[in-house]
């Protein structure tokens, strides 16, 4: 689920990455530092990621994803057209769709 879920941010769809959460979802961003900002349930979440599926030239590379019981933490390197940034992503899965996406930076 989680790569499938990776898919639809590499292939910039986000209908489908809607799809893969629950309608309670949390997302939990990393910015403004130091706590992120959180947005809850589909068209919150929705509104957040816009502009990042937008962004043509922007793509997550997943570098190391492992899951235990519910929970699954991805290392990824996030990359736009002049720079990037590496953080780790802390999902919580439920019914085979995330439930939370917790995200953390680098520096």
């Amino acid at each position: 689920m989680i790569d499938a879920f990776g898919a639809a941010w590499a292939d910039h769809v986000l209908d489908r990455a809607i799809d893969l959460i629950t309608e309670d979802c949390l997302f939990d961003t990393t910015e403004p530092a130091p706590d992120g900002t959180r947005y809850v349930g589909k068209p919150a979440i929705r509104q957040a990621w816009q502009p990042i599926f937008d962004d043509r030239d922007s793509h997550f590379d997943a570098e190391e994803t492992f899951a235990a019981g519910d929970r699954v933490v991805q290392r990824w390197r996030y990359t736009w057209a002049d720079g990037h940034v590496r953080g780790v992503d802390v999902f919580r899965v439920r019914d085979d769709k995330v439930a939370e996406k917790l995200s953390y930076v680098k520096g």
